[in-house]
């Protein structure tokens, strides 16, 4: 018996031509066969694909062609998330149109895709930063607004000022931004908001009958969602205490939501955020507040420094870059007395 090695330079190529002029992963919309959708997260064209590419792929790849093989009419396409500064970045970098950039990445990326052999159907294709696809995202946004689910607020956000772009919590890491490495600020920005939170509880509820979902991610998402019972307080604020100036226009009280009202009558403090109305209202007085207030601001995100704090090895590297003074409890004393109040039951509250 003779063994031959595989040339795989000979063999991937026509076995993959013959699939291409059958169609054999072209999927129909009016096949007869139960169908099956297998989805990756689509690829950013940055210019070549990497092992990681590979290896997400062979995941997706493997899923299609096992449900193939049971007999499901398996939809498995592909397209790239072309859209957003990045691009428009990268290609300022390199001193060339956006569009050329991303759609000649796209033409090399999915050559090289195609070379691996994967079950995809490719009739299927499309790109994020093409008008066939995003007039769809205006008109759903749209949409959105006419029913009074889109609105803008004044929020606080993650800004990027190398990439000069608004970070998610999950693109911080350590402090900086996961694409430029700079060092990201608290910004308060206007922002569209969706308004998901109106929808809280028809979600937790959902959870339920999500009885195929492992467990670990049902908390995830039902912390996430962030539901939490107790009361609503306002602590009036004492005018005998109060410096000119150190209140807001018309601030008579300070409002608090707790879940352990039980411990209210043992509470020595109340500590507020650098950017409460109150304390900005304080720092117009207060010179020493307000450069606490500006440095508070242009460190990184608390979520980043609370969650390293106890990891030497972040700690080192964000005081290096100036960060020392949030790894203590850092704060500033602004006298101002509070009377006990009577509390009432609050709704449930939900994270925003």
């Amino acid at each position: 018996m003779t063994s031959e090695r595989y040339n795989a330079r000979e063999s991937e190529p026509r076995w993959q031509r013959q699939w291409d002029e059958k169609a054999i992963f072209a999927s129909k919309n009016d096949d007869p066969r139960p169908k099956y959708y297998v989805l990756e997260m689509f690829p950013y064209p940055s210019g070549r694909i990497h092992i990681g590419h590979v290896r997400n792929y062979t995941l997706g790849d493997v899923l299609a062609r096992f449900m193939r093989a049971k007999g499901f009419n398996v939809l498995h396409p592909m397209g790239w998330d072309a859209f957003g500064l990045p691009a428009e970045n990268a290609a300022i970098e390199r001193k060339v149109a956006p569009k050329a950039w991303t759609y000649d990445n796209i033409a090399a990326m999915k050559k090289q895709l195609q070379s691996i052999g994967l079950s995809l159907d490719w009739t299927r294709e499309f790109a994020t930063c093409d008008p066939s696809y995003y007039k769809h995202q205006q008109k759903m946004f749209l949409d959105f607004l006419r029913a009074g689910l889109a609105e803008r607020e004044h929020r606080k956000i993650n800004w990027d000022p190398v990439d000069m772009t608004v970070l998610a919590n999950e693109q911080v890491i350590d402090g900086r931004g996961w694409r430029s490495g700079a060092l990201v600020e608290q910004r308060e920005m206007k922002q569209w908001v969706f308004k998901i939170s109106k929808y809280s509880q028809e979600l937790l509820d959902a959870l339920d009958t999500l009885d195929r979902w492992p467990d670990k991610v049902r908390l995830m998402q039902r912390n996430w969602i962030g539901r939490s019972e107790g009361l609503l307080v306002r602590f009036a604020l004492d005018p005998k205490t109060l410096p000119e100036g150190s209140t807001p226009a018309g601030g008579t009280e300070l409002k608090i939501f707790t879940t352990r009202h039980d411990t209210l009558f043992g509470a020595k403090f109340m500590a507020i955020a650098p950017d409460h109305p109150l304390a900005q209202a304080a720092a117009a007085k207060n010179p020493k507040l307000a450069e606490f207030i500006a440095e508070a601001k242009r460190h990184g995100t608390a979520q980043e420094i609370i969650r390293h704090q106890g990891d030497p090895s972040v700690r080192s590297e964000l005081e290096a870059a100036g960060l020392r003074r949030q790894f203590r409890a850092d704060g500033i004393r602004h006298r101002c007395d509070l009377r006990l109040p009577r509390a009432r039951p609050a709704r449930p509250r939900f994270c925003q």
